[in-house]
């Protein structure tokens, strides 16, 4: 088992790196880039502008620091720091990241496939994180870590929907916008259902231990 998490954990510390240099690529203010070539019609629209790059330079620092809110030493040792970097993460996906990406959405590539995808991603985004600070206020720890989880596991679909690319074009060579239409769609389900299968097993292990959380 300790050998599996140290397997996962630098699997996520690699493509974490990855995902830094793409970001990497927007800075400065950097509209020469391929992605952006792809959005002719898009760069023309100062609000998708705005948003794309707020969407860029926030989402970045959520997937470098959401791992640590889900170590338990972390969590328990220094859980006025924990309160901080979750109240950070929750106004960082509810004002900057969450909004942008709604919009991005609505303006994917790939047609009408995926773009209700990215707008569905976002909006379960936003509501999950919102969710998992309703709890927290109120008290109700149990509820807030599922949430926080299923927040966290959309926050990692800017990791799978583009390994799962490198995966299906690898595996089956498909064309481009047929292979982004895909993992639209696989990029973040895969991750709620990892999610689910986590959820079930913590707290099963936690009750099956006595361990009472409200």
């Amino acid at each position: 088992m300790k050998v599996i998490k140290a397997l996962l954990l630098g699997s996520y510390f690699y493509f974490t790196f990855l995902l830094l240099l793409i970001t990497l690529q927007y800075v400065p203010l950097n509209f020469d880039v391929i992605f952006l070539k792809l959005k002719q019609e898009e760069v023309k629209l100062t609000y998708y502008n705005v948003a794309f790059f707020t969407h860029v330079y926030s989402s970045v620092f959520l997937v470098l620091i959401g791992w640590i809110q889900f170590w338990p030493f972390f969590r328990k040792k220094y859980s006025n720091l924990h309160k901080l970097i979750g109240k950070f993460y929750i106004l960082v996906i509810l004002l900057f990241s969450g909004p942008s990406a709604l919009i991005m959405g609505c303006h994917a590539n790939g047609g009408v496939v995926s773009k209700i995808s990215f707008v569905i991603l976002s909006v379960l985004w936003i509501f999950f994180t919102y969710m998992s600070f309703y709890y927290a206020k109120n008290l109700n720890f149990k509820a807030h870590q599922k949430f926080a989880i299923r927040s966290f596991a959309l926050t990692l679909s800017a990791i799978s929907l583009r390994l799962f690319k490198y995966i299906i074009v690898f595996l089956f060579h498909t064309p481009p916008m047929d292979t982004y239409q895909i993992v639209s769609w696989l990029g973040w389900i895969f991750n709620l259902i990892i999610a689910e299968i986590i959820i079930i097993y913590i707290f099963r292990k936690k009750n099956k231990n006595g361990i009472k959380i409200k």
